[in-house]
């Protein structure tokens, strides 16, 4: 099913796609790039990117991005399994990404409706309803997951196969506030941070994509690294937009090769100050790992025992982060 995808989406490249929608666009003078007006919003200066070389599109007006099948999903408001159909009826479609956007929506429903998991959220110091809804962020109260997408058509075997339930039928996720892992413009995971006292993080099986929301923070010639989503949460609220995630402290080839795509890119690493070092030998690691491609690199010093979310909840704001950049710059 993946394999007809990609072939899908190799015989009907993107931007002849948006050629015969009448879309008109100019080389920005990077190698593959090219930018127009947005397709999917109203604007008066060019802000929608194509890179042709990946077959992806990003717009920094309204924040979408993704490949072919995700802009028709866009475009003419279908599904995934109906923009499929739209390009090409032969096509096979039963997508993980497909089944995963199903079950993120739901979750993102279920947050309004369950306070304890509001409360959570400004305990975290997440508190801004706009970004919440941004980063798709949801509730998995857990017992009810399966009969949501099973009414959907999707069988039990696909949803147990994808870890959306276990073998008994339970939901995996319970009791959990979700985040959505993108890659392109699709779900490719689900993380789960429990609002109890079970195990704290949970992913469901497989990739968990690249550097997080890297569509719209590849444009900066300056990023911050962050171990965790709520570090993110925390830090794109107090207006570091500039900021990803690798979901851990060790990253992936794919993500290294993200962070040095642009040459001579700052990145500061911001990771836990921990008591035992773990953070800060990790950030040792990273940082001499990432100059051997070419980058130029910070390591930004949290107090003792701080990581990025627990330095804003406890009154930090954005000007005293700011100060601790420069003073990774200088060092």
């Amino acid at each position: 099913m993946g394999d007809d995808l990609e072939r899908l989406k190799q015989r009907i490249p993107l931007l002849d796609y948006l050629r015969k929608q009448n879309w008109t666009a100019r080389p920005t003078g990077r190698a593959s790039e090219v930018v127009g007006l947005c397709p999917l919003h109203s604007e008066t200066r060019p802000s929608f990117y194509v890179n042709t070389r990946k077959n992806v599109f990003y717009c920094h007006g309204c924040g979408k991005g993704g490949d072919l099948i995700r802009f028709v999903e866009l475009s003419r408001s279908l599904s995934f399994r109906q923009s499929v159909a739209y390009l090409d009826p032969q096509t096979p479609v039963e997508a993980p990404s497909a089944v995963l956007e199903q079950a993120a929506d739901f979750y993102q429903q279920r947050l309004e409706h369950h306070p304890e998991a509001l409360q959570y959220l400004k305990q975290r110091g997440l508190h801004d309803p706009d970004l919440i809804h941004k980063l798709h962020i949801g509730y998995a109260p857990g017992g009810n997951l399966r009969g949501h997408l099973m009414a959907q058509g999707y069988s039990f075997d696909l949803l147990q196969r994808l870890g959306l339930i276990h073998a008994t039928g339970h939901d995996t996720f319970y009791q959990r506030v979700v985040f959505p892992c993108y890659q392109d413009g699709r779900i490719v995971n689900l993380y789960g941070r429990c609002t109890g006292t079970a195990f704290a993080h949970r992913f469901l099986p497989g990739s968990k994509g690249g550097l997080f929301a890297w569509e719209s923070v590849c444009q900066y010639s300056s990023v911050i690294l962050v171990e965790g989503l709520f570090d993110l949460a925390v830090l794109w609220q107090a207006g570091f937009s500039n900021t990803t995630c690798a979901l851990g402290t060790h990253l992936t080839p794919a993500q290294l090769g993200q962070l040095s795509g642009q040459p001579g890119r700052r990145v500061y690493i911001l990771f836990d100050r921990d008591e035992n070092q773990a953070g800060q030998h990790a950030s040792q690691a990273l940082a001499s790992q990432l100059q051997q491609t070419g980058l130029t690199v910070a390591m930004v010093s949290l107090p003792d025992g701080l990581d990025p979310n627990s330095y804003f909840v406890t009154g930090a704001q954005a000007a005293d982060l700011t100060l601790l950049l420069q003073e990774a710059e200088s060092r």
